[in-house]
């Protein structure tokens, strides 16, 4: 019988507030700063485990924006594999680490901390290219 494993669901959410965006530094491996986000619940929508994630990462009520670009690369978490999908969201407030997450900051794309976990560094990439051009990451492109 093939294999009927499947990857786990996650959502990232690139949260833009006080002039940068929200990132995490993970308390559990791996290491490094990282965008707020998680595992989805069942019975949760995307939208509602993005805004559940957000607020137990960094204390913000975030108001979604849009969907920004799903990620699905095999190896995009050291762990397992993952398929995310990575919201916008705006929030306001100082953010502060919670759950997991062992402080927030707050980040421009000239301040992005020296080691970044899992594919988020691609992300955020992405991310700031989009905002200075209006394209999004082509299909495949993870």
């Amino acid at each position: 019988m093939a294999d009927r494993r499947t990857p786990f669901v996650t959502v990232d959410i690139i949260t833009r507030c006080n002039g940068g965006i929200v990132l995490i530094e993970r308390k559990n491996p791996p290491p490094g700063w990282a965008l707020p986000g998680g595992f989805v619940d069942v019975g949760e929508s995307l939208e509602e485990a993005a805004i559940r994630e957000a607020k137990e990462e960094t204390s913000l009520d975030v108001t979604l924006v849009e969907q920004f670009h799903a990620y699905s690369k095999p190896d995009r978490d050291p762990r397992f594999h993952t398929v995310t999908m990575v919201f916008i969201a705006d929030a306001t407030g100082t953010p502060k680490g919670l759950d997991d997450a062992r402080r927030a900051d707050v980040f421009t794309e000239d301040t992005l901390p020296g080691l970044i976990a899992f594919d988020h560094g691609r992300i955020l990439a992405d991310y700031f290219t989009y905002m200075r051009t209006g394209q999004k990451p082509p299909i495949g492109a993870d």
